[in-house]
């Protein structure tokens, strides 16, 4: 099937994420552009240009804190008049997603940092928790979906629900359009995350679309996963109740384990048995395991190009191990027979709607730059060349509802062009590493703890 007709079949199954009209920048850089990875570049200049333009536009207007420290700065939309000015557009460090109050104090918080109208948010309780105001929130359309790193310290981020539709529809065009080679709906999927109906978990609910990508979905943690949780079996209790929690929830680790990965085996073989196209779609620690576990019985399967693969999260097995990625695609092949091009990793974080994905010849990340701008700073904030290490900043014109500026602690090298394809748009070196002194990240860092470590 040819690009346009892989974009046709998906628009298709996607059209309740599709506007009835396309009126915007933003909207116009999202569904307009025929491929998200190798338009013309004259034309993503221009769709980038002018959807950061409005986006920022957009911000400064309607956001009273993110419009001060535009002023504290005398940066304006009247001021970025080319695509090199929106380089001067301000950036929020990610560490401000994190700094946050508790009880009522932190809707009001939640509240200030959007940038579109809000609700009347009813908050039940002199002090309620975080799932009880995130569930106030989502009540009345707003999404906060949160992530965290080694301190236990969340990450929150409010998407309204058309910020939260532009994210569900770019994650799916992003990852179809590397792996058109392999997608039909007639498919099944296993999702190695939350089941997204369940939680607020970011890596749950950003792949909330898969169930519209195939026909079916199982999911490998069919349960609620609430921040006291998650929190607690992170090890990061508060009084002596949390801490009976924790032991609790390290007991029945073990066999919630044994169970999840006998699912997933059993799920496998059904598949195979019956030569349906396949795909696990999310954390590569758990995909892992159940490789393990096909080892030690001595199986293996042969799904050639019915199978395909899609990781995301992060690379560490435990605290102290880290697989290669280049062994992860060797090790899927020797088990399940799935040739690398069908073996792809996605690299995004919570606070922005930038998938980079995989390329299948090269694997390296490629950016959706239509509506995303990446950066790679130096230690007093200023770009580095093409080629250079740097940290990674981006503009991200999808995030309505809050400033999607943001200067990250990731460490990167911003390539020009692919050089393993002929994509034309900038790609990110495979090798995505943290900056010094940043805490450990990953979509899959905080399920690894979850399930391994808790």
């Amino acid at each position: 099937m040819s690009d346009i007709g892989i974009l046709h079949a998906l628009n298709t199954r996607l059209s309740r994420y599709i506007p009835p009209s396309i009126k915007t920048p933003v909207q116009k850089a999202l569904y307009e552009p025929q491929s998200i990875y190798n338009p013309d570049k004259q034309k993503v200049e221009s769709y980038q240009f002018e959807a950061i333009k409005y986006s920022f536009h957009h911000h400064y207007q309607n956001n009273s804190f993110y419009r001060a420290l535009c002023d504290k700065n005398k940066i304006r939309p009247a001021d970025i008049k080319t695509l090199d000015d929106i380089k001067k557009i301000p950036l929020l460090p990610d560490k401000f997603y994190k700094d946050y109050p508790s009880g009522r104090d932190f809707a009001t918080w939640i509240a200030n940092i959007m940038s579109v109208p809000i609700p009347k948010i009813t908050i039940k309780g002199k002090n309620p928790s975080f799932d009880d105001i995130i569930t106030a929130f989502q009540k009345k359309g707003i999404n906060i979906s949160y992530s965290s790193g080694t301190t236990g310290r969340f990450t929150f981020i409010p998407r309204d629900n058309a910020t939260y539709t532009l994210g569900q529809y770019a994650i799916a065009r992003c990852a179809i359009e590397m792996l058109s080679h392999w997608w039909q709906y007639d498919s099944h999927a296993y999702l190695l995350f939350p089941n997204p109906k369940k939680t607020h978990i970011y890596v749950g609910q950003v792949t909330n679309v898969l169930f519209d990508m195939v026909q079916n979905v199982q999911v490998a943690i069919d349960r609620a996963i609430t921040t006291d949780i998650l929190r607690i079996s992170m090890g990061f209790t508060l009084n002596f109740k949390e801490r009976m929690m924790n032991k609790v929830i390290r007991s029945s680790t073990k066999k919630m384990n044994t169970r999840m990965i006998d699912d997933i085996l059993n799920w496998v073989q059904h598949r195979a048995e019956k030569k349906q196209r396949m795909a696990f779609a999310g954390a590569p620690f758990i995909l892992n395991l159940a490789m393990d576990r096909l080892i030690d019985l001595g199986i293996t399967y042969d799904f050639g190009n019915l199978g395909a693969v899609l990781t995301g999260g992060g690379w560490k097995l435990y605290e102290d191990k880290r697989l290669p990625v280049e062994d992860f695609r060797k090790k899927v092949f020797d088990v399940f027979g799935i040739p690398p091009e069908n073996c792809l990793d996605l690299y995004s974080m919570v606070e922005g709607n930038g998938f980079m994905i995989h390329c299948p010849e090269g694997h390296y990340l490629h950016i959706p730059s239509p509506y995303f701008y990446p950066l790679a700073l130096d230690e007093t904030g200023v770009p580095v060349e093409y080629g250079e290490k740097g940290r990674f900043a981006f503009l991200d014109s999808l995030a309505l509802s809050y400033p999607g500026f943001i200067t990250t602690g990731d460490q990167v090298k911003i390539y020009e062009r692919c050089p393993a394809c002929g994509r034309s748009t900038p790609v990110l070196d495979p090798e995505v590493e943290r900056m010094g002194g940043e805490e450990d990240r990953g979509c899959a860092a905080e399920m690894r703890r979850l399930l391994l470590d808790g």
